[in-house]
């Protein structure tokens, strides 16, 4: 079983709201999973970010591959170290 972490979609039309979720990824977007991490609201200034630190870093120490957003979300929470972007942009620094 692959487990994924990602996001679920909540909110009324128009107005997206969003939970943070440890999931099988053969399961629907919006379907099955198995803990709730956090939730995030792009709509609000700031936006809104809620995310169990320690749930969330024990998921992904267990292997658990998060999305390419929810990877940045988690990034931003602090729970994953943001990559280190080298500055001469490529591998042999030319």
């Amino acid at each position: 079983m692959a487990v994924r972490i990602r996001l679920t979609r909540t909110g009324a039309a128009k107005q997206p709201h969003y939970r943070l979720v440890v999931a099988d990824s053969r399961s629907p977007r919006d379907g099955r999973f198995i803990e709730i991490l956090g939730h995030y609201n792009p709509r609000t200034e700031p936006v809104e970010l809620v995310v169990n630190v320690e749930k969330a870093a024990e998921w992904v120490r267990k292997g658990a591959q998060p999305s390419d957003t929810a990877k940045a979300l988690l990034i931003r929470a602090g729970v994953i170290p943001a990559a280190k972007k080298d500055p001469a942009g490529g591998a042999d620094g030319k």
